[in-house]
């Protein structure tokens, strides 16, 4: 069979028709599964609300619910004291306890073991439920206002946040040997200066527990974390 000369070209003229027609047939295919030539779009993640402090307003909650995103937790422990039931919660519930709102009170000792052993009680004297966390800071002073002795140490402990409604009470253990046993160099203190935790302002209590150690050997006065109640009793 022999071959006109414009045989040739309508043939490629034919091929070049398939392949344009394969082209836009891929394209419009492409457009219809929401694909692009970059592939898939990014998925969005949700984030997570960061927990919030003692004292902050707690970031809007996640779609999740996660822990200390402002959703509410069960109480973990409860017990009495003079003003009812305090509760200790895994994350604060409302805002911390300031020092305006508190009354300072220490309470009996309960010695034992060579060591003198007071509870040093905070007790919410406010119209509103609020929260105690931590360590108390405190110091022992003369009648001048003057310390007396170093600060005291932290006994090892796990914090937990109490939830103190009005006129409930959370108490701290400041113990000291007693400096008749330790040989210490003792000093009467005045009073006793009590510091909520992460407050600056400080609650004076009239010191009626005696000598207490403020050199020498064993002269160490710790104190322990917050628990609900008043003290053992």
């Amino acid at each position: 069979m022999v071959y006109t000369p414009r045989s040739a070209p309508r043939s490629a003229r034919h091929g070049a028709l398939l392949v344009g027609t394969a082209a836009v047939l891929g394209l419009l295919t492409a457009c219809g599964n929401g694909t692009s030539a970059h592939g898939d779009a990014p998925a969005t993640v949700s984030g997570t609300a960061a927990p919030a402090t003692d004292g902050t307003t707690s970031p809007a909650p996640s779609a999740t619910g996660s822990p200390g995103t402002g959703t509410s937790s069960a109480p973990r422990a409860t017990a009495t004291s003079g003003g009812g039931t305090a509760t200790t919660t895994p994350a604060a519930a409302s805002s911390r306890c300031h020092t305006s709102e508190l009354r300072a009170s220490v309470g009996r000792n309960d010695p034992g073991a060579g060591q003198e052993n007071f509870p040093v009680v905070l007790t919410n004297a406010s119209a509103r439920t609020c929260t105690l966390h931590g360590y108390p800071g405190a110091a022992f002073v003369d009648a001048s206002g003057g310390q007396l002795g170093p600060d005291p140490k932290r006994s090892p402990g796990t914090p937990a946040t109490v939830t103190l409604r009005p006129g409930q009470s959370a108490w701290a253990g400041l113990t000291f040997s007693n400096p008749g046993i330790s040989g210490a160099k003792t000093a009467t203190p005045a009073a006793l200066l009590v510091t909520p935790p992460d407050e600056r302002d400080q609650l004076k209590v009239a010191w009626k527990g005696g000598p207490v150690p403020v050199s020498g050997n064993s002269s160490a006065v710790r104190l322990t974390v917050f628990t609900p109640g008043a003290g053992p009793s």
